[in-house]
């Protein structure tokens, strides 16, 4: 899914998987299973793994794209390409977005192209664009007590 949230304008060549070892991208899911990373998975009526959303804490030492500060969980998401525009990462989206606020985080952040149609969907759940890094936007939401 890694692979998949790696946002390709159309038109433009879909890299290789060799992308997936660049060091920021690489970051992204290395170590997986440390303390506060939290998964879901979205399923077909096979049990074939169709999309996912994933939130992990960083810190200035091992950072990746999206980093806004050690207490606020970084988001991941992707779908596969017949899977998108139904819905599914609005409910993904949403039930991790619940999790991560129950959890006691304060936020959640993210990195996102701008030209991405993910965009629509992160600023609809409250997301705001608070920087940028390369091309993307870093955003975050900030939970409500």
């Amino acid at each position: 899914m890694l692979y998949q949230a790696i946002f390709i304008p159309d038109g433009e060549t879909q890299p290789s998987r060799d992308i997936l070892i660049e060091p920021n991208i690489q970051q992204s899911l290395k170590g997986w299973g440390r303390k506060g990373d939290t998964a879901l998975i979205a399923i077909d009526a096979s049990n074939n793994p169709i999309g996912a959303v994933w939130v992990r804490l960083f810190d200035e030492n091992n950072s990746t794209y999206g980093y806004i500060n050690s207490q606020t969980p970084l988001l991941g998401m992707a779908l596969l390409p017949e899977y998108r525009g139904k819905g599914i990462g609005t409910a993904l989206l949403g039930e991790m977005l619940r999790i991560t606020k129950k959890a006691g985080f304060g936020a959640v952040s993210l990195s996102v192209d701008p030209n991405n149609p993910a965009l629509t969907l992160y600023k609809r759940l409250g997301f705001k664009k608070i920087g940028v890094d390369g091309t993307s936007w870093n955003m975050i939401v900030e939970f409500n007590e």
